[in-house]
């Protein structure tokens, strides 16, 4: 098994990545579909951009061994966890020769790593302005039917802590790609992982 796991600050086009990528013919990427209490956005499909759970459905993974990773962010409309389950034991994602794609933050990184090991983990850093990030995230939050525009804020700051350069550096997260345009770096990325 490969797991190419993407990462990038908030409103740095991972997400749109991380489907046009799973849409790309010869590549034959599975999900490995994080979990989250945080309220469905438009657009959003439960199951396949996230699967959205409860506290409660948290709790009982937790008891039964089943959580690889968990960040909780306080956030202007309380708490809202992020988690990674553990679909794929260590055992089988040493036989599996499948390849996934999943999206997640340096420290989620950290965590999947620590689980399944160096061999199996590919870290994919995508980068952009923080100009044209943050145009992008207003952008998105007024298409929604109820803008959290402080939660942006709060987001867009928390990024600076997230991907401090030591964390990068302390994960050997050195894959990096600018997503100045989005075609060019959906390609770039694409040859990355057939040459994985």
């Amino acid at each position: 098994m490969k797991l190419f796991y993407l990462m990038g600050k908030s409103a740095s086009g991972k997400d749109t990545i991380y489907k046009k990528l799973m849409e790309r013919e010869g590549l034959s990427l599975k999900a490995l579909v994080p979990y989250t209490t945080r309220p469905i956005r438009s657009g959003e499909v439960d199951g396949k951009d996230y699967h959205f759970s409860t506290v409660e459905e948290l709790e009982s993974l937790k008891e039964a061994g089943r959580v690889i990773e968990h960040r909780t962010y306080h956030t202007v409309h309380g708490d809202w966890h992020y988690f990674t389950v553990a679909e794929i034991s260590r055992e089988e994602a040493v036989k599996n020769a499948e390849q996934y794609i999943a999206i997640g933050t340096p420290e989620s990184y950290g965590k999947i790593l620590e689980y399944y090991g160096k061999e199996i983990c590919r870290p994919i850093y995508i980068c952009l302005d923080d100009g044209e990030r943050l145009s992008r995230a207003l952008t998105r939050e007024r298409s929604q039917k109820e803008p959290k525009y402080k939660e942006l804020c709060r987001r867009f700051l928390a990024d600076d802590e997230d991907f401090r350069e030591e964390v990068l550096k302390e994960l050997q997260i050195d894959r990096q790609f600018e997503n100045n345009d989005l075609k060019e770096t959906v390609e770039n990325i694409a040859s990355y992982i057939m040459q994985e």
